[in-house]
């Protein structure tokens, strides 16, 4: 037996204004953002709060990162950890890490396979499923002790498509009403069509960076700023962003070939297997800060762990389809590695940048949008591939979970 624990009104529910230094009445103008927003300590204790453990689902995972009896992964949603478990009926499973008796965390390691949990402190012994099945010198525990209370307390979850979402909210919508309409059809191409997907590896990386500016990417900078872009000759074709107004961001393009220009020896690295250009490249970025991406035949989920107002850790996954053939699989490993991630030949440019907005932002001011800007007072729902206001919408829906008012505003 599991004890189901899904909100801490301590820690879960949302408070309607801030007291920090951050302006609790933001601009009139919808294009400007408080720089205070990226960079005040005090206000990342209240986006934990309201965002991290409110009424918000989080991408934790994705199925085929345990894909087995015994496969476990932990992760870190704010200073929550969490452990991620399948257990021996093949159900995933997501649980606070943490014994049930002194709070000591049960698994440090990133990911493994165990047949059971122990908690090193006191040696209890917890199911893949969750229960307690072993305590020493349970006969002199307090008379109320009841073995079967003791079980592994269980984040509420969700899946969709294989990825797996917890929340700590107390009214958190249900995950499809929370997706909306316009995420899950770009979101189950970028996932392979079913979601059945193989784990290739890992590329972590801590920037220094608040986790909004590392989530603050747009459409306007890649051909501007990445070198890889202009020569491989990376031109885009056709494409658009759409959002909605919970914060949630699709981006779909047609990718044209690249030429590579002689730069690259072996161009069968850039070379695109799919079998529809008009939709190579998909970006589904979820609020507060998932983001997922197929571009070329890279399969890519970014974890981003919040660390501090300062610090944003994020994993790159890679994943092959299920069904790809010992070719395929090695094309993607070989995309993977080389083209996208922290590393990346047109990505590698990003960590310089992202902290660079964070020590800019500390000055006074606004950071201000401008390009696809056709209203100061309307945030738009719909731009073209390579505005920077697709980014608008996010912000205000993070403007309102805050309790941020705008001038005038009543």
């Amino acid at each position: 037996m599991t004890s189901q624990y899904i909100g801490n009104p301590a820690i879960g529910s949302p408070t309607g204004n801030y007291t920090g230094k951050a302006p609790a009445v933001w601009p009139a103008k919808v294009n400007q953002i408080p720089k205070e927003a990226f960079g005040d300590k005090s206000l990342f204790e209240e986006e934990l709060k309201n965002i991290f453990y409110g009424d918000c689902w989080h991408v934790v995972g994705h199925v085929a990162e345990v894909p087995n009896v015994g496969d476990f992964k932990t992760f870190d949603l704010g200073r929550v950890p969490l452990l991620i478990s399948r257990g021996k009926d093949n159900q995933v499973r997501v649980f606070y890490n943490t014994c049930t008796h002194r709070g000591n965390q049960l698994e440090v390691a990133t990911s493994g396979n165990r047949k059971e949990f122990e908690c090193p402190y006191h040696r209890w012994l917890f199911s893949l499923e969750g229960a307690l099945t072993a305590c020493p010198g349970s006969k002199e525990f307090a008379p109320d002790f009841k073995q079967e209370n003791f079980g592994l307390m269980e984040v509420k979850s969700a899946q969709f498509m294989g990825l797996i979402f917890v929340t700590m909210g107390k009214n958190t919508p249900p995950l499809a009403e929370w997706l909306g309409e316009i995420v899950p059809p770009t979101l189950s191409s970028l996932l392979g069509g079913d979601g059945r997907l193989k784990l290739l590896g890992y590329q972590k990386v801590v920037y220094a960076s608040n986790w909004k500016g590392y989530n603050d990417n747009d459409g306007y900078h890649a051909p501007l700023l990445h070198t890889g872009f202009r020569l491989l000759n990376w031109q885009g074709g056709k494409g658009f962003q759409r959002m909605t107004e919970n914060g949630h961001v699709i981006f779909e393009a047609e990718l044209k070939p690249a030429t590579g220009n002689g730069f690259l020896k072996d161009p069968s690295l850039i070379a695109f297997k799919g079998s529809n250009p008009e939709r190579g490249s998909l970006i589904t970025q979820l609020f507060p800060a998932t983001v997922m991406v197929k571009h070329l035949d890279i399969i890519n989920l970014r974890f981003a762990l919040a660390r501090s107002h300062d610090t944003t850790e994020v994993h790159y996954a890679y994943f092959a389809h299920e069904d790809d053939d010992e070719a395929m699989v090695q094309h993607r490993i070989r995309q993977s590695s080389n083209l996208l991630g922290p590393c990346g030949m047109v990505s590698m440019e990003d960590a310089a940048i992202f902290q660079r907005i964070h020590i800019g932002n500390q000055t006074p001011g606004f950071a201000e949008f401008q390009k696809g800007v056709t209203s100061l007072t309307e945030i738009p729902m719909d731009v073209k591939q390579n505005d920077e206001t697709g980014n608008l919408p996010r912000w205000e829906h993070y403007r309102k979970v805050m309790g941020f008012k705008r001038e005038g505003e009543k």
